[in-house]
């Protein structure tokens, strides 16, 4: 794969952990008590880490990945991503973070469907600034990768929901991002599609690419390096 932007391989060479999440904790506000949904959350990935988080639906792992990808905001604690606080900054510097560090890939792709499957992979490089005649190849590198070479003219509504995963991987891939965060990605595949996938991202890792992983399914939740259990907000123990 092309080489990563110049943040992430200086994260590469560091030897501090690639994400520190210390002491977060996560309230929404209603009408009567808040709801606490994470409470004093520790966690370190390593630079090549896999980690899988797996918990019950409603158990905070969702609202983790938010609060690491900027998409929402701590009450209280830090994160830190490649020596970088993810915490106290604006909405414009975290969008630029996002896309300068991160890949998210959700449970639904979120692909765009008046765009080409070439396009969907070179939409993030494109919005970066990068030139067609860079996205373009580097985005069928990127569908080769995850084994879609075949579908780059494909529009997402002919896919199968497996392969539209496969393309939501490979736009997350796009910007070569330091971590690659992992929303339930098999939530809404059968059962093979979800061990197909499982086996891509342990692949995409064995490349060297950090990823995090959260999920409800301990054989997706198998393919990680490793794996820590959340229970109402909390971390508990390796699971």
């Amino acid at each position: 794969m092309p080489a990563s932007d110049d943040a992430a391989v200086e994260a590469v060479g560091s030897t501090r952990p690639l994400l520190r999440i210390s002491n977060v904790h996560k309230e929404y506000p209603t009408g009567g008590a808040p709801v606490r949904a994470l409470r004093g959350v520790d966690l370190a990935l390593e630079h090549g880490d896999f980690v899988a988080v797996a918990g019950p639906s409603g158990c905070g792992k969702s609202t983790l990945l938010n609060l690491i990808a900027g998409l929402d905001r701590v009450t209280e604690g830090e994160i830190v991503l490649c020596d970088e606080p993810v915490t106290g900054r604006s909405e414009d510097d975290l969008a630029r973070l996002r896309r300068r560090l991160v890949g998210v890939v959700f449970q639904f792709f979120e692909l765009l469907d008046s765009m080409s499957v070439l396009d969907n992979v070179a939409f993030p490089m494109l919005v970066g600034k990068a030139s067609r005649r860079v996205a373009e190849p580097r985005a069928r590198d990127l569908l080769d990768l995850v084994g879609l070479p075949h579908r780059a003219q494909a529009m997402p509504s002919s896919l199968a929901g497996d392969e539209r995963q496969r393309v939501a991987i490979a736009r997350a891939l796009a910007n070569a991002p330091a971590l690659v965060l992992a929303d339930e990605p098999t939530g809404a595949l059968d059962s093979e599609g979800s061990a197909e996938i499982g086996a891509l991202l342990r692949r995409i890792n064995d490349g060297g690419q950090t990823i995090l992983l959260v999920t409800h399914d301990a054989e997706v939740a198998a393919f990680a390096r490793r794996t820590e259990r959340i229970k109402n907000g909390r971390i508990v123990s390796p699971a």
